[in-house]
């Protein structure tokens, strides 16, 4: 009886190790996104000058001109999008005493701006470098949030913005915007095993599925971008807005990994770094 007892306790820890180590297994499985491929938007990024400064509203104009007609804009994109290697850009400490180029950016929004240790990488930091050497300027780079990106320009604590900024008339509130320089749009990002957009052929057919969603339905967006816009609804840019919850984060990098943690149905966000960030994190799970 008792070599019969302990027969039973012996294949029931057999069992529980093998029920432990398939949970181990399911639970590792990695987990990751995918963008689906059409626009959602359309739209045009610029720089956002300090109003009081027409001078160098000016000089960036004419920058965007020069470096378009001369090659280095496509240059500085293939750094990213081709088979270019990315640049590091450097940024001075702030000294009054110096004649410098402050920069207000929100170095999270790969591939316009993100950093790696203490440098800066990112088409428009590479763009930013150019831009201050072009004027005899030392380059100041200030990193914050998105929402303070304008908002720190008009109260004249940095020269210009660059932080893969939509022209929005909200924002003319604060900045003058130079003009644009690189077209862009919204992505939805989702799971890689969902399939309710396979089929879809346009932005109209990826909306009509999220009209379909309610309340229940998260979105993750970045604070303070077209994605918000877009999900939360917006009159100046004359979008509608969706019925189910519009999920806020620092940037999009968290709202994708939110997503892969299970906390969100989908995320919204510009399409290059939306490539980008997903690229990133489907590498590591």
């Amino acid at each position: 009886m008792k070599a019969k007892k302990l027969l039973t306790l012996a294949l029931a820890a057999v069992m529980s190790v093998t029920a432990l180590a398939g949970c181990g297994k399911e639970e590792n499985k990695s987990k990751k996104a995918k963008v689906i491929q059409i626009d959602l938007t359309s739209e045009e990024y610029a720089f956002g000058v300090d109003k009081d400064q027409k001078e160098l509203l000016d000089d960036v104009n004419k920058f965007i001109e020069d470096i378009k007609a001369d090659g280095t804009f496509d240059e500085i994109c293939n750094h990213y999008f081709g088979d270019g290697t990315p640049v590091a850009v450097k940024s001075a400490a702030l000294d009054e005493s110096k004649d410098q180029l402050v920069v207000a950016t929100n170095a999270a929004f790969e591939p316009f701006e993100y950093t790696q240790g203490e440098d800066y990488y990112g088409i428009d930091m590479e763009i930013a470098a150019k831009l201050a050497e072009s004027l005899g300027k030392e380059l100041v780079i200030q990193n914050m949030d998105f929402d303070a990106v304008c908002l720190t320009v008009g109260q004249h604590k940095c020269d210009i913005a660059m932080a893969g900024l939509t022209i929005k008339p909200d924002r003319e509130e604060y900045v003058t915007f130079s003009n644009p320089y690189y077209n862009a749009s919204q992505r939805i990002v989702v799971m890689e095993d969902n399939t309710e957009f396979d089929n879809c052929a346009d932005g109209a057919a990826v909306e009509a599925i999220l009209k379909g969603k309610d309340a229940s339905t998260k979105i993750g967006v970045q604070n303070g971008t077209t994605g918000q816009f877009y999900v939360a609804g917006d009159a100046d840019w004359g979008f509608e807005g969706f019925k189910v919850q519009a999920v806020g984060y620092k940037n999009g990098s968290l709202a994708i990994q939110d997503m892969i943690n299970g906390n969100v149905n989908y995320v919204i966000i510009d399409s290059a770094p939306a490539a980008c960030i997903t690229e990133s994190i489907n590498k590591m799970q």
